[in-house]
């Protein structure tokens, strides 16, 4: 049958929601998470099997539109004394669990032979979290408005950062590897000022005009009574403040659409904005696990696993031992600091983004870019695990949980 145009959007959406439902449904009944289903449609869907294969760059951007909106509704339900509350901890715990985390990944591919470039690449890739698992991770436990999930998501936003920084600074060091290092020098220096600039003008701006702007805008928005119009503004100010923040400033759309939240937050809109946009955030999601999943070459596996061991195994205990000892030298409870590691024992979107321009640039071989994705399909279907086993491990050590059951 021939179709009268392209269909190459409508087909991966379709052929996405078909198989993460299939693979989902089945995941459930055998008594694993769904998300484990989903990464297994996006592995279907790929390349690196046969059959269909999805639009990479498609549902790559998709997936990012659920990024957008998962962290617009995270920023609804933080009020910025919560945000700057959190602070203390954020900072200094994402920076040095960031260290730590390269430093075991890059001592690692050394020991492989790598060059020190790529082994440092190699480990900032595994030093990152997930935006989308965190976060989903989070909710399920019923965790996302406690105070451990709020120092979780202000790691997060603090890795964010970090990262914006490495994606622009990345560049300038590739130059002065290849040679020029006396211009490079002094490019980097002024890229690294004018990013710092950039992200410090784009916060001022949402904190001080936005929350000005936005609320009034949606207040109006709301007297029309139209529900349409209202779900139309909430899309707007999430995909438009998300895309304006990372072209105009160079910060990332998940930043940019947490800051977009944390301005509507102060407004008596912001549940009813969260309840229109939920059926959205739960689609995209879904196809951020697709498309997780179709990046992946289960070759890998058969290549190289006790390279890939090592890998899982720096993701979900080296990061994990690194944030809990963190936030228990910050004085924060067991139960706290056992939630943020479980939440930090995973890799995902930035990891893909860095080890990739890592690849373009000779900074890292192909084979550090496969190695992480594996870590990443890996340690997100074992994510789950972690927090399951909390109330178990907090039992054995004597601490009383300060969280809900998880649900379902």
């Amino acid at each position: 049958m021939l179709l009268p145009h392209d269909t190459t959007l409508i087909a991966t959406i379709a052929a996405a929601f078909v198989l993460a439902f299939g693979f989902g449904l089945l995941a459930s009944l055998v008594k694993l998470p769904p998300l484990v289903g989903y990464l297994l449609a996006g592995v279907m869907m790929g390349p690196f099997t046969p059959g269909f294969v999805g639009d990479i760059s498609l549902a790559s951007q998709l997936a990012e539109i659920g990024v957008i909106l998962l962290m617009f509704g995270v920023g609804l339900h933080f009020s910025i004394p919560d945000l700057v509350s959190v602070w203390r901890i954020a900072v200094p715990g994402a920076i040095g669990q960031i260290l730590v985390a390269t430093l075991m990944g890059a001592g690692v591919a050394r020991l492989w032979g790598w060059s020190l470039p790529a082994a440092v690449m190699f480990g900032l890739s595994l030093s990152v979290a997930s935006t989308v698992v965190l976060l989903r991770s989070l909710e399920r436990q019923g965790k996302l408005d406690s105070p451990e999930g709020r120092i979780a998501v202000g790691w997060l936003i603090v890795e964010d950062l970090v990262m914006v920084l490495a994606l622009v600074l990345i560049p300038a060091a590739a130059q002065a590897i290849s040679g020029d290092s006396a211009s490079a020098g002094g490019s980097l220096w002024m890229a690294l000022g004018i990013t710092l600039a950039k992200v410090a003008l784009f916060v001022v701006l949402a904190l001080v005009v936005g929350v000005r702007i936005v609320p009034w805008l949606l207040e109006r928005v709301s007297r029309t009574g139209s529900s349409e119009l209202f779900t139309l503004g909430v899309l707007a100010v999430s995909l438009g403040v998300a895309f304006s923040s990372a072209a105009l400033f160079g910060v990332s759309f998940a930043l940019g659409a947490f800051f977009a939240g944390v301005i509507l937050s102060e407004s008596d809109l912001s549940q009813r904005a969260g309840e229109r946009l939920l059926p959205l955030q739960d689609a995209f999601a879904v196809l951020f696990f697709v498309s997780v999943g179709m990046l992946f070459d289960p070759g890998i596996l058969l290549r190289e696993p006790l390279r890939v061991l090592v890998v899982l195994a720096i993701i979900v205990v080296g990061k994990s031992a690194a944030a809990f000892a963190i936030v228990l030298l910050f004085r924060h409870a067991v139960g706290t600091a056992l939630t943020v590691s479980a939440s930090l024992a995973q890799v995902g979107e930035f990891s893909f983004i860095l080890a990739a321009l890592a690849v373009s640039l000779n900074l890292l071989p192909p084979e550090g870019r496969d190695l992480v994705l594996a870590g990443a399909i890996l340690s997100i279907t074992l994510n789950p695990f972690f927090f399951g086993i909390q109330p178990r491990i907090e039992r054995w050590l004597g601490v009383k949980s300060t969280a809900p059951e998880p649900e379902g």
